[in-house]
């Protein structure tokens, strides 16, 4: 049993690097779970430049495949001579002339003789032009009269000119003269209504056929236009890459891949056992990174979460797109990380996360040194460009040079690797547009890992300090003697944290909320009370002292109904930690018969004690302003020993003994104390009237 105790017990001391280890291992599942499984063809190479890498011989026998400018030429040769196929459909002329023989038998009402020979005219007639054919009018094809086309009937295909046909409208225009040259005999008028009613376009145009043939004379033409033999040398070394050279190697790497995608050529789990070899250095170099540059961030479980999560944020739907659509790989934000990092962190961590991400995402992207070299650069300007981030606007500023950059970039790699910008085009420019505005995701983001994971950003306490908020107003309105008093803390924590270094915008936010509390009942504090009457002059010391203890909880509570974030409710939860409200407690003992029936806890805080830098400064400034506006005489001699006999006493009391304040800081801190209260308490001199 001591045993299983023990171990639960080492389990339990263990928990933060047991966490950090399963979130690293899960971070490396998904990356390589989502990681294309092919092998990328080992040379970077660029047209025009020399083949830096040792001679190149044919692996195995591979053909020779056209480029894309030589594919098109011969598919608008091909498709010169193609012309458009229409279907001479006999069926629906011999139906309509049954049916209208049948309409003229039901129509004439004169002799036999006369309706013989009008039946045999309007018989001829319409035999005339439905041999020649009716043709349809196409919307999507221009034809002109000289046009050629196809025309399939019974089986047989013939090519004829447009003019050859009828249209509906030169049909009928031919059977209105016809008509016109008979004799008076003939009874005109009904053989050209009966024409105007039967006569139908047999002659329509096939899409599916036509289809059909394009593709056949697109599939005649051959992708390649000869072979390279195993062991015939493409390329020595040093070798300038000319247009042809570039095709040949171009070729060899399509085959390569091709093969690769089949299984035939490599082993697929080769090619795992390597993304997991070098995923999982770059994930222990990530970890040394951290230890190194940031090392409080791995005793926190919610920072190394928060940092993987923006990695593979960045990194699965970089791969998704390398799947589906390599070639609009930069259409993939990837700074919107380097924005959440450097909003979150430092610039030093953000730069060596980055990078590594970028590492990862360039293992399987299409050419990765390009990639590369453009992403690692323009991350780098969007955090120089936020490493002083003050508002929100800041952001969009970002987003505009993101797009700046990346054209830049573009184009200097264009230079270097084409001799030219023959390569760049609108559509690049294009992607990169939509890049940059995606880069605005960025805003969205920080405020849910921020509701996600407890983190509060400088904007966010930038908003919080704004002596505009509701709450703040509140303060002022209700209880303006502490308004004053917090906002004189919140410049001497300032200042403090500027002289030893801090988070100056963290405790000049969480000073200006720490006495918060005392809204619900103002009175009873000093610095609120306008007249003689003091209200606990009608209480035990006992109860004002627990309704001044009070003030911490109700303060608490407070900043939970207006959301505010934890950091600035630690605050106001340790700036008295667990320290005696002295005055009650000393007055009990004087009029107290007994001092042992006095109970020290009744006039303790409940804590805890300061756990940060920020919070026992806080502490600090709270007691040494509110006990200098007691002094009745403001001398420098009384300040000094009034901020070294508080803080001195704060120290015996361990009231720091979990916060990182080293005893130069406590003396630094006392220096600038006793500095700006003299300014604030300076007598101005008397000048004569």
């Amino acid at each position: 049993m001591s045993k299983i105790s023990s171990f639960l017990s080492k389990v339990g001391h263990s928990y933060q690097v047991i966490f950090t280890v399963l979130a690293f291992m899960l971070a490396l599942f998904l990356v390589v779970w989502q990681m294309p499984r092919t092998a990328k063809f080992k040379y970077e190479y660029q047209k025009m430049r020399p083949w830096q890498y040792e001679s190149l011989y044919a692996p195995f026998n591979f053909p020779i495949y056209k480029t894309a400018e030589q594919l098109k030429i011969e598919e608008e040769a091909s498709l010169k001579d193609f012309y458009p196929i229409f279907v001479f459909d006999v069926n629906v002329s011999k139906n309509n002339k049954t049916a209208m023989l049948q309409e003229f038998e039901s129509q004439w009402y004169g002799s036999e003789n006369d309706k013989l020979r009008n039946k045999a005219v309007l018989e001829k007639l319409y035999d005339t032009i439905t041999n020649k054919g009716i043709i349809t009018n196409i919307s999507t094809i221009e034809l002109k009269p000289e046009s050629m086309i196809d025309v399939v009937r019974e089986r047989v295909i013939k090519t004829k000119s447009f003019r050859d046909f009828y249209t509906m409208k030169t049909a009928t225009e031919f059977a209105s003269d016809y008509l016109a040259n008979l004799d008076a005999d003939v009874d005109k008028s009904l053989i050209n209504k009966l024409l105007l009613a039967y006569l139908n376009q047999n002659v329509v145009y096939s899409e599916d056929l036509t289809k059909q043939s394009e593709e056949q004379a697109l599939a005649a033409i051959s992708l390649t236009f000869g072979m390279v033999q195993k062991d015939e040398l493409i390329i020595s070394e040093g070798e300038l890459i000319t247009d042809e050279k570039y095709n040949i190697i171009n070729s060899l790497r399509r085959e390569y891949d091709a093969m690769n995608s089949d299984g035939g050529l490599f082993n697929r789990n080769f090619t795992l056992y390597g993304q997991i070899l070098i995923v999982s250095l770059v994930f222990l170099f990530l970890f040394m990174a951290i230890r190194l540059i940031r090392p409080d961030l791995l005793k926190e479980s919610r920072s190394i979460t928060m940092i993987l999560v923006m990695m593979l944020l960045v990194i699965l739907p970089s791969f998704i797109i390398i799947k589906l659509v390599p070639d609009m790989i930069f259409l993939m934000p990837v700074t919107v990380l380097s924005m959440l990092l450097v909003t979150f962190f430092d610039a030093r961590i953000s730069i060596y996360i980055q990078t590594l991400t970028l590492f990862i995402i360039s293992l399987a992207v299409p050419n990765s040194y390009q990639y590369f070299v453009i992403q690692f650069f323009v991350s780098l300007v969007s955090i120089f460009v936020l490493a002083n981030k003050t508002s929100r606007s800041k952001y969009f500023f970002t987003s505009a040079i993101v797009f700046l950059a990346y054209i830049v970039l573009r184009l200097g790699i264009a230079l270097i690797f084409d001799s030219g910008l023959e390569n760049v085009s609108w559509n690049d420019i294009g992607v990169f547009a939509m890049n940059a505005l995606f880069t605005m995701l960025t805003l969205p983001l920080i405020f849910l890992f921020e509701r996600l994971f407890g983190f509060v950003t400088d904007m966010t306490l930038l908003e919080l300090s704004n002596t505009n908020t509701p709450l703040l107003r509140k303060l002022a309105s209700e209880a303006p003697g502490t308004f004053q008093h917090v906002m004189q803390v919140a410049d001497l924590c300032e200042e403090a944290l500027f002289a030893i270094g801090g988070n100056m915008l963290l405790a000049r936010t969480g000073a200006m909320y720490h006495d918060i509390g005392k809204i619900k009942n103002p009175l009873y504090f000093t610095e609120n009370q306008s007249s003689k009457y003091n209200m606990h002059e009608d209480m035990s010391y006992q109860e004002s002292a627990s309704i001044i203890i009070q003030h911490v909880i109700d303060g608490i509570e407070i900043c939970r109904k207006y959301h505010l974030p934890d950091q600035i409710i630690d605050f106001v939860r340790t700036h008295h930690g667990t320290r005696r409200t002295e005055y009650f407690y000393q007055m009990a003992l004087r009029d107290s018969v007994d001092a042992a029936e006095v109970d020290e806890q009744d006039f303790r805080y409940h804590g805890p004690i300061p756990f940060t830098k920020e919070t026992a400064v806080l502490m600090m400034a709270d007691s040494v302003e509110a006990a200098s506006r007691s002094l009745v005489d403001k001398t420098e001699e009384a300040i000094n020993k009034l901020v070294d006999n508080i803080i001195d006493t704060q120290m015996k009391d361990n009231q720091f003994d979990n916060a990182n304040l080293t005893f130069r800081d406590i003396t630094t801190i006392k220096k600038v104390f006793k500095k700006k209260l003299k300014n604030i308490y300076h007598v101005r001199i008397a000048y004569p009237v």
